[in-house]
This record gives structure tokens, C-alpha cells and sequence, in this order.
């Protein structure tokens, strides 16, 4: 059975690269240099998170989060 899990990208400034997390899976953080990359990583770091759960004998949470903008003025 196939899951689509979101992803937040974000820039790093300092280094560069991304780091990617996983809000449906606390503690699922991988990084890459480039976004192909990044998505890439969080592909085989959400596979391998899954597949700790299922040996810890873990639920797979069924559900993701929503995820909305909010657009502010910034002066």
C-alpha cells in the first residue's frame, strides 16, 4: 500500500542544502544539498522510520497534516 506523506524543506542559510522534516512522523529529519536530493533522502528516511515502527510494533500514523499559508504584512 502506497502513504503520501508531507514534507517541509527548509533553507539552510549558514551551510546551505536543505533540511527536510516530516510532520506525520516526529523525529523523521534527513537533508540534502539540492531539493531533488532532499526528497530523495525523505523518501528512504520515511521507508526506514515505517519500517522502525513496524518492528517496535508501532502504529504507521494514518493520517497527515494540514497544511495551510498565512500572509502578514511585514513593515
Amino acid at each position: 500500500m502506497q502513504r503520501r506523506f508531507k514534507v517541509i524543506l527548509d533553507w539552510n542559510e549558514d551551510g546551505g542544502g536543505y533540511t527536510v522534516t516530516v510532520p506525520a512522523l516526529p523525529g523523521c529529519v534527513t537533508q540534502g544539498d539540492t531539493i531533488e536530493e532532499s526528497l530523495e533522502r525523505a523518501q528512504d528516511a520515511i521507508e526506514g522510520f515505517i519500517e522502525a515502527l513496524k518492528i517496535i510494533g508501532e502504529p504507521i500514523p494514518v493520517s497527515d497534516v494540514e497544511i495551510a499559508e498565512v500572509q502578514v504584512n511585514v513593515s
